[in-house]
């Protein structure tokens, strides 16, 4: 039998996911939590061989759960709304063992766990697009990188300059940069752009 833990924070979604994969005769669900806290101490308590998570979730994303559950036994599947390449890459490198998207098929989803099992990785097709295609290595410089980092801190163009040592028209220039590369046209969209990339470290 398939020990299972569900984390995900949409209450109607987490009872329908663990009533499809109760229906398989090979898996149980043991528990369901409604965050990654919540998650961690479920797979402690329980040992499940599999844990699926959401992402987006309170008090910890399902990525930070699953770095913390890179060295235990208990393969983590990733299942989400979200195709962003830098997410992909985060649950990659925490070797979560699938990483599939909610608008798959339900059948999909017991076919993935029973691979895993068998000590494969299944990861959506269209994030293998995403994550290998085009347009997804990060534009800026190791320079820009600190400026939009700064930026997303709140800091103004005068605390910028401060803090990097730079003239105010310089920290303007490598604004005006940042905005271009990234396709944006003001601070607000660029640190949207750049978390929605998952560039932020």
């Amino acid at each position: 039998m398939i020990r299972i833990v569900i984390a995900e924070d949409q209450r109607m979604l987490l009872g329908a996911l663990g009533s499809l994969l109760d229906l398989e005769e090979d898996m149980e669900v043991v528990g369901k939590a409604r965050n990654g806290e919540e998650a961690l101490t479920l797979v402690k308590e329980h040992q499940p061989d599999i844990c699926i998570m959401d992402i987006e979730m309170p008090l910890k994303s399902g990525l930070d759960a699953a770095e913390e559950l890179k060295d235990d036994p208990c393969k983590v599947i990733i299942l989400t709304t979200f195709a962003r390449a830098g997410y992909f890459e985060r649950a990659r490198r925490a070797e979560v063992k699938g990483y599939l998207l909610k608008d798959s098929p339900s059948e999909e989803l017991a076919n993935s766990i029973r691979v895993i099992m068998d000590g494969r990785h299944v990861y959506a097709p269209e994030l293998v697009d995403i994550a290998y295609g085009d347009g997804n290595e990060n534009p800026l410089t190791e320079r820009e990188k600190q400026v939009i980092n700064l930026i997303a801190e709140g800091k103004n163009t005068k605390e910028i300059a401060s803090e990097l040592y730079l003239t105010n028209g310089t920290v303007r220039n490598y604004v005006s940069i940042i905005l271009d590369k990234l396709n944006v046209s003001n601070r607000i969209e660029a640190i949207s752009r750049f978390k929605e990339k998952g560039w932020f470290k």
